[in-house]
């Protein structure tokens, strides 16, 4: 048996193929932007990348590029300004932030409206409620995936693999919506890998490549790969790896994503759909 193959990119395209629709019948685009602090190479790509594909579908993407000493308060007046501008209607900043910049205060001074990265604590409380709110990009797509496969998760046994702000807890709350019974592992987590045997959905998002081995993986499940690890080659360059060990896992599993391809394009899509809705929401209030 070998598991189907979660095609992230073809799921990616018919999401922004219906959100360029949505965009060209808008009397005007909305715009997005997106903070960049400091060089890391790999923060750099995932921006260029957003700003062109929201430049491809319709929208206005503009990027804030910062040094890595910009100061907390200096990145917050840059925040400010952006969620004054009537013409923004996304604000994204791009994680991780330098050290000495706190990333919850940063996270917390972005307009709800406007967080369409869904990390606001506001947002974070309505998706917990299981009230409309902006949902984090890369579970929102995760879920898109999952329910493309299984429309009614009702009774289905979901296993999340980590439990951070940006995936983990999201990731939770959405599968509960969905009336899956939800078990969360984290670092501390006991008998990880016994738990996960148990699992109809399994989604690992901690960023350890080759963590979850086959013989994790009850057969049959559906297996969502979010982590994405560069990994330096012998011979110089680097792969991008996932947290599960794809070439056992693809021999038990009933559908897998693979790394790269699968969640990956789905996050930024997601973004791409976030952005549309804040702007819908913010003009209906008008």
């Amino acid at each position: 048996m070998t598991a189907e193959i979660i095609d992230g990119r073809k799921h990616a395209q018919t999401l922004l193929d219906s959100v360029a629709a949505d965009i060209a019948a808008m009397p005007q685009a909305p715009g997005l932007a997106v903070v960049l602090v400091g060089g890391d190479p790999a923060s750099a790509i995932y921006v260029r990348n957003k700003v062109r594909t929201a430049q491809t579908v319709g929208l206005r993407g503009e990027t804030e590029i910062l040094p890595d000493s910009v100061s907390e308060a200096e990145l917050l007046a840059i925040i400010a300004t952006l969620n004054a501008r009537d013409d923004i209607d996304g604000i994204l900043v791009q994680l991780p932030l330098p050290p000495h910049i706190n990333t919850l205060r940063i996270m917390a001074a972005v307009d709800p409206a406007k967080d369409v990265d869904g990390l606001h604590a506001l947002n974070a409380g309505r998706l917990l409620h299981g009230a409309d709110a902006l949902i984090p990009c890369t579970p929102l797509g995760c879920m898109k995936l999952i329910t493309s496969l299984v429309p009614d998760l009702t009774g289905y046994h979901a296993v999340v693999i980590g439990a951070s702000n940006i995936v983990g807890k999201p990731m939770a709350a959405l599968l509960l919506d969905e009336r899956a019974t939800v078990t969360q592992t984290h670092i501390h987590t006991r008998d990880t890998q016994f738990i996960c045997r148990g699992a109809d959905i399994l989604v690992s998002a901690v960023g350890k490549p080759g963590l979850v081995r086959g013989d994790w993986i009850k057969p049959r499940a559906i297996v969502i790969d979010v982590g994405t690890t560069r990994v330096e080659k012998a011979g110089g360059g680097h792969d991008v790896r996932g947290d599960v060990a794809f070439d056992e896992a693809v021999k038990v599993a009933g559908a897998i994503t693979p790394v790269p391809g699968g969640v990956g394009p789905m996050t930024i899509a997601c973004l791409m759909e976030n952005t549309v809705k804040a702007a819908k929401a913010r003009r209906a209030r008008r």
